[in-house]
């Protein structure tokens, strides 16, 4: 039997309020997380923030060192770091705060979800070619089926989502459906 759990990651204040192609997801998950929920289906939300000494982000790494020096709005204790209030969390939904592109790397996520014996997730959040691919690729790799909803994912670079989405994505194994296709088969 399969368990499934649905993965909101990144929709956090200051991603969506700042980065327009973000904003452009939050109708959908608006009808998505209530459907999830409607449906029994574990929802956890992934949030990235990395301390705001800095002791956590390695001079090594380009990315992650310029969204620390970005101010606070990838600092793990700034209100921009929390999910949109839009679509916020439940008394009693997880949250996991990560600190790389990964949902996987370095938190409790796997731990959530083998808990809760779920081997099924459904993917949605920004970017697709950040949080979403990478994500993707360390589920895989732990034996998760991973489903990816075109629609609940976006990208500030539209032919990357495209690309991933529609070529990338289904051939490395992961059904991709619209928001409505997923929602139909609750």
């Amino acid at each position: 039997m399969t368990t499934t759990a649905l993965i909101v990651g990144d929709l956090q204040a200051g991603i969506v309020d700042n980065y327009p192609f973000a904003a452009g997801v939050l109708p959908v998950m608006e009808r998505v997380v209530p459907a999830a929920r409607a449906s029994g289906i574990p929802v956890i939300f992934i949030r990235f923030g990395v301390r705001a000494s800095g002791l956590d982000v390695s001079s090594g790494n380009q990315l992650i060192s310029s969204l620390h020096g970005a101010g606070t709005l990838f600092h793990e204790e700034s209100p921009e770091t929390l999910v949109h209030s839009r679509i916020e969390p439940l008394p009693g939904e997880s949250v996991v705060v990560k600190r790389r592109a990964s949902a996987f790397a370095a938190t409790d996520l796997d731990l959530l979800l083998r808990a809760q014996r779920i081997d099924s997730i459904v993917l949605t959040g920004v970017a697709t070619g950040a949080m979403v691919a990478a994500t993707l690729y360390d589920a895989a790799d732990r034996d998760y089926r991973v489903t990816v909803l075109s629609d609940a994912c976006a990208d500030e670079e539209p032919d990357v989502h495209d690309f991933l989405i529609n070529r990338v994505f289904p051939a490395r194994g992961a059904d991709v459906l619209t928001s409505h296709e997923w929602t139909a088969r609750l």
